[in-house]
């Protein structure tokens, strides 16, 4: 009997230590998440605001998203025509910034809160005004375009990766990849009072532990182009201007 007691004692033990070696493989995971959450949108977004970035527009023109693209599939750094940004690019398939493009559109529209003036609208006189004034800086053209059609803030993106995923959900060959930058530039003095940029390759686990936080959110799949530009651009337009929350 009390050879009995003793072994059951024992199993209690074991119990007891396996729990506690369970929890302390718990803390440790929640701690790996809470110092791990905030590093996955900051290697992949950046904002950049004035100090006058709080201006609210009313009216928005949104020229034709822009295609930088390489003449090979190999990373190219390259700088943005507007700002000077180096940022990396590589051949873009083609409709890829229109595909963009709609989803910004489309995000910006269901808020409501801005009169915009769509692409299709705005591209013949950008195509028009850019043709009249070849050599004119690029700020100056986004101001006559927008003076012309009575906007007072115009966005303007440049496109420079969309490499689709080569593979499934759950088993990819190759993953998805995706930059773009967008400016909003205020019509009246041609500041730009905030641009975003979004510069994404998806990886996995094994490749970097810190992005545990990232595939338990999306449950461990890997996206296609068009997903995970529309994760950026979530993200990036909580800091647009009369958007943002403070």
């Amino acid at each position: 009997m009390i050879h009995s007691l003793q072994r059951g004692g024992g199993a209690i033990q074991r119990a007891s230590y396996g729990a506690l070696n369970r929890l302390s493989h718990l803390f440790l995971i929640f701690v790996i998440l809470i110092l791990v959450s905030g590093c996955h949108s900051a290697r992949s977004i950046s904002i950049t605001q004035k100090e006058d970035g709080k201006a609210v527009f009313k009216r928005i023109a949104i020229v034709p998203f822009q295609r930088i693209s390489t003449e090979d599939s190999d990373f190219k750094t390259v700088r943005c025509p507007l700002c000077g940004q180096l940022i990396s690019a590589e051949k873009l398939p083609q409709g890829s910034e229109k595909d963009v493009e709609d989803v910004f559109v489309e995000k910006l529209t269901n808020q409501k809160i801005f009169v915009l003036i769509p692409p299709d609208r705005v591209g013949g006189i950008y195509d028009r005004v850019s043709a009249g004034f070849l050599k004119a800086d690029p700020i100056e053209i986004l101001k006559k375009v927008g003076n012309e059609l009575e906007a007072d803030g115009i966005v303007f993106c440049n496109v420079y990766r969309y490499r689709e995923r080569k593979g499934y959900s759950y088993s990819v060959e190759k993953s998805a990849s995706v930059a773009f930058e967008i400016h909003l530039i205020r019509v009246s003095d041609g500041v730009v009072v905030w641009k975003g940029i979004f510069d994404k390759t998806q990886i996995s686990l094994m490749e970097d532990i810190l992005q545990i936080v990232y595939f338990y959110k999306e449950q461990g799949r890997w996206l296609t182009a068009k997903e995970l530009a529309t994760e950026g651009i979530d993200e990036i337009l909580k800091e647009f201007p009369g958007l943002r929350k403070d």
